[in-house]
């Protein structure tokens, strides 16, 4: 940090124009990489999608990180993986594979001694091995039966030795192998959502019956009922919504009697309606969304339609629920 003050009149241009150039050569090591990918790749998808046990993804170091982070794609997005140290491999931890297993190895320069040292084992087993390695005659390779070579990749950064560009290029195959499978595998959003219940993203995929509020904590009401009766009868009672859901005698919702509505009312010293039917003030036909229904579509339909509350129905038009737009502020566009 010293040496950084002494010289910081040059810190903005000097560290902009570095990392400018890492990317960019980043960025060509990806181009290089899409214009050459290794017809191998095939095989390597054919490989996992057949798969009938687990991906067992091993790398050490650097390309260990790389390598956890593709086995998490792998299993978010249809297939079963694990990641293995091979460290660990060799004192124990190679119980791990199974018969039914498929290895995939990452080493840069395919003699990673952690790594080659459990090779003859995992070979002894009988188990298929990908490695995505840039020497297609390094000992990883010689041991795999599907070589994802990706060539010399020369690292950037003033020193060009921390790995970087090699990397990156081992993340993209990787990213490409998890989803191509997926695609083969058919695998959907519905599929997809399963695997991510936690975070927005999994919010968004989920059903509106998962995250709405259950007709329990609502206010229903007959469509007869006088609003004084409605808001006497619901006085003191835990509920989680302001708004009516209106319902006729076979339960079928007919319309909404919000918060906003009944201040209108006293602001325009309406008093006579308090006394009136409800339906005579509700509003009538109000936007619904159905069970069944991903969250995403209730979040588009309040935006769109400028909306607080939105029902939830069954396929009978009765209401179940009630999905508030504070339930869902974060998924909203631009929030």
């Amino acid at each position: 940090m010293e040496a950084i003050r002494k010289n910081s009149h040059s810190l903005p241009f000097d560290v902009m124009r570095q990392a400018r150039k890492i990317v960019q050569d980043e960025a060509r090591a990806l181009e290089n990489l899409a214009a050459n990918l290794p017809v191998s790749f095939v095989n390597a998808v054919e490989l996992i999608g057949e798969c009938q046990g687990a991906v067992i993804v091993c790398g050490v170091g650097k390309a260990g990180w790389i390598g956890q982070k593709i086995s998490a794609s792998l299993a978010s997005t249809g297939t079963v993986s694990h990641f293995l140290n091979p460290s660990e491999a060799f004192h124990g931890d190679l119980g791990r594979i199974g018969a039914n297993d498929v290895v995939l190895a990452l080493s840069n320069s395919g003699e990673t001694s952690e790594l080659t040292q459990i090779l003859p084992r995992i070979d002894q087993f009988g188990v298929p091995i990908i490695s995505i390695t840039a020497r297609a005659d390094s000992t990883l390779a010689n041991y795999s039966q599907v070589v994802l070579d990706y060539g010399k990749t020369p690292e950037t950064g003033h020193l060009q030795l921390a790995p970087s560009t090699s990397t990156t290029v081992m993340l993209a195959i990787g990213d490409a192998l998890a989803l191509v499978v997926s695609a083969q595998l058919e695998f959907q959003a519905m599929d997809f959502a399963k695997y991510h219940p936690g975070g927005s993203l999994g919010r968004r995929l989920s059903l509106v019956e998962e995250i709405m509020r259950p007709i329990e904590h609502c206010r229903v009401a007959d469509e007869q009922e006088t609003v004084r009766e409605i808001y006497v009868r619901y006085q003191g009672k835990d509920r989680r919504v302001g708004v009516v859901l209106v319902v006729d005698r076979e339960g079928h919702l007919t319309g909404l009697f919000t918060d906003s509505d009944l201040a209108r009312m006293l602001e325009r010293q309406q008093d006579r309606f308090f006394d009136a039917p409800i339906h005579e003030v509700m509003t009538r036909n109000p936007f619904t969304v159905t069970t069944g229904s991903r969250t995403s579509v209730a979040v588009e339909t309040l935006a769109c339609r400028n909306l607080s509350e939105l029902p939830v129905v069954d396929a009978n038009d009765r209401p179940v629920g009630m999905i508030d737009i504070t339930d869902v502020v974060g998924l909203l566009p631009n929030s």
